[in-house]
């Protein structure tokens, strides 16, 4: 919790990586989103691989959603178009709210390094049980592109405002 307006808030985040071949010894993605995450000061609660299965996919989430003590969750993978690709689909619907802007700003970002292959990016986030959740594609170079948005809205000294007063009890401040 919160002591000073200006000091962070450590949450509670976990990691889910969507793959049909990434094992704990390659995973470097979800690594990555470990490492990441740890060096801004929160705590990695749970990191999990499933398969790209909409089923066992939401049934991990939704787990997630339910404890109370998760704040953040970051699932790596399954957001393309080949035919496995399944995170949109088995995530969206426990959606209490979208946040669009994750996926706009992403594929903004993601154009000036990848060009038009961007629009092939099915980024998206949302918010389920005071949960913010936000789906990526499954590279490291997609993952640290992704970072560079969430890390600044996971943290609870970002004026004008950002996400830790929606998943935690602590005050947030917004415009409009």
């Amino acid at each position: 919790m919160t002591t000073s307006e200006n000091e962070k808030t450590a949450l509670k985040v976990c990691v889910l990586t969507v793959s049909d071949s990434r094992n704990e010894s390659n995973d470097t993605s979800g690594h990555y989103l470990v490492t990441a995450l740890q060096d801004d000061g929160h705590e990695c609660y749970a990191k999990e691989i499933v398969k790209d299965d909409v089923y066992q996919m939401r049934a991990t989430v939704s787990n997630w959603i339910a404890d109370n003590n998760v704040d953040v969750i970051l699932t790596t993978g399954g957001t393309g178009f080949t035919s496995r690709d399944s995170t949109p689909e088995a995530l969206k619907p426990l959606f209490d709210k979208k946040i669009e802007g994750f996926g706009e700003i992403f594929r903004h970002i993601s154009y000036t390094e990848i060009g038009t292959s961007t629009i092939q990016s099915r980024a998206l986030a949302g918010i389920a049980n005071r949960t913010v959740i936000f789906c990526m594609p499954g590279s490291t170079g997609a993952c640290k592109t992704a970072w560079s948005i969430i890390s600044s809205q996971l943290d609870s000294t970002y004026k004008p405002c950002n996400f830790v007063g929606q998943v935690t009890n602590s005050f947030c401040t917004t415009r409009g």
